[in-house]
């Protein structure tokens, strides 16, 4: 059982997408493949796990010096706005992201968002405020989690908050993905990033989703179903379950390019169009966010320009092509989980997967090469 430990990895020996020779797209990853691979983002994780009643938790997205005083150029679109995304008006009206990101389950939201506003408070960067707009995405975690619990607490949020590191990231059934499942399968927290020409520079761009959705999983332009790959779901039905698709699924996007507030607004709305590419059938129930902050502070006099719009067409490229990997990282890096009402979902299996694409596992000879740091 694990009880609010802050960034614990459900398993130290899966694999990800890019370590079974399934990569996307041919732009270079940062040293990690993850949203820290861009300088001054940190992530953070409190894993509840207390089987089979709550499988929940909290993930902190903390970029170097944010706050009321110091925002971030940011931009946000909703491709289907059935969730609770608190702070979006402010985000997007403004283009200014004033606290860290957190996510969590959607009815934890609200105390997440109330416990981020104390913590930002009394830091430096808070110290004055008298106004603040706190940012907190969620996904209903509902078929595999007592939701109605909100387990979620105050010291849940501050330990993932204060632990944020950079490095390599936890995915899979961690943090605010604990509880989640995408497109048929158990999935979560996943993460990838690019490293990108630009306008003479060179520069990174990371995405973090928590994924939630419905609809069919495509690897390599194959549609792949649970029973493709020999998983078998469970659900013996129930009226206080939620459907699984009616969840959503959140996309995080970082970059250290130079963007404005409205270029980041439509990489925002390109991280959610990632979606489609795993096969994402944007249901009713199915709130699709995406979330995009530039690491340059607002109103810095020196640095770079902002990119011209006609420049950026390798970023969009490279936030597509990031979003499909850590979606499939999700899949591949979470742990079979049961829900309070029976409901089990199983992640994507590594071996059944390669098999039914027709492709060698690459770590089959020689041992367990790319085995997964933590």
């Amino acid at each position: 059982m694990r009880e609010s430990l802050p960034d614990p990895s459900p398993s130290v020996t899966a694999r990800r997408a890019r370590e079974l020779g399934i990569s996307v797209g041919d732009l270079s990853t940062g040293p990690h493949n993850a949203l820290t691979d861009v300088p001054g983002v940190r992530v953070g994780h409190t894993t509840l796990v207390r089987p089979p009643r709550v499988h929940s938790g909290v993930t902190a997205i903390v970029p170097d010096g944010v706050g009321p005083g110091s925002p971030l150029p940011a931009g946000v679109f909703a491709g289907n706005g059935y969730g609770k995304l608190l702070g979006t008006t402010q985000l997007a009206e403004l283009g200014a992201l004033e606290t860290p990101v957190l996510l969590t389950s959607t009815l934890s939201a609200f105390r997440v968002a109330d416990a981020l506003v104390g913590w930002v408070l009394e830091r430096p960067e808070g110290a004055t405020a008298r106004s603040l707009n706190p940012v907190v995405g969620e996904c209903n975690d509902g078929l595999l989690s007592d939701i109605r619990s909100r387990p979620v607490r105050e010291e849940h949020v501050r330990a993932a908050l204060d632990t944020a590191c950079g490095g390599p990231v936890a995915e899979g059934s961690v943090g605010a993905g604990t509880g989640m499942t995408a497109l048929g399968f158990k999935a979560g927290i996943g993460s990838s990033s690019r490293r990108v020409p630009l306008a003479g520079r060179d520069v990174t761009l990371g995405v973090l989703v928590q994924a939630n959705f419905g609809g069919t999983l495509r690897v390599s332009g194959r549609a792949v179903t649970p029973a493709d790959v020999g998983v078998a779901t469970t659900d013996p039905g129930s009226p206080t379950s939620a459907a699984p698709e009616a969840g959503s699924c959140m996309v995080v996007v970082a970059t250290d390019a130079p963007l404005d507030a409205r270029q980041l607004t439509r990489l925002a709305r390109r991280a959610v169009y990632g979606l489609a590419r795993v096969g994402a059938a944007y249901g009713h129930g199915s709130g699709d966010y995406g979330l995009a902050f530039g690491t340059r502070p607002l109103g810095t006099p020196a640095g770079p320009a902002v990119v011209p719009d006609d420049r950026l067409d390798p970023l969009f490229v490279a936030v597509l092509d990031a979003v499909e990997e850590a979606v499939l990282n999700s899949l591949l890096t979470a742990t079979t989980t049961t829900g309070p009402c029976g409901h089990t979902r199983h992640p994507l299996p590594a071996a059944p997967l390669l098999a039914l694409l027709g492709r060698e596992d690459p770590g089959a000879a020689g041992g367990r090469s790319g085995t997964r740091s933590r």
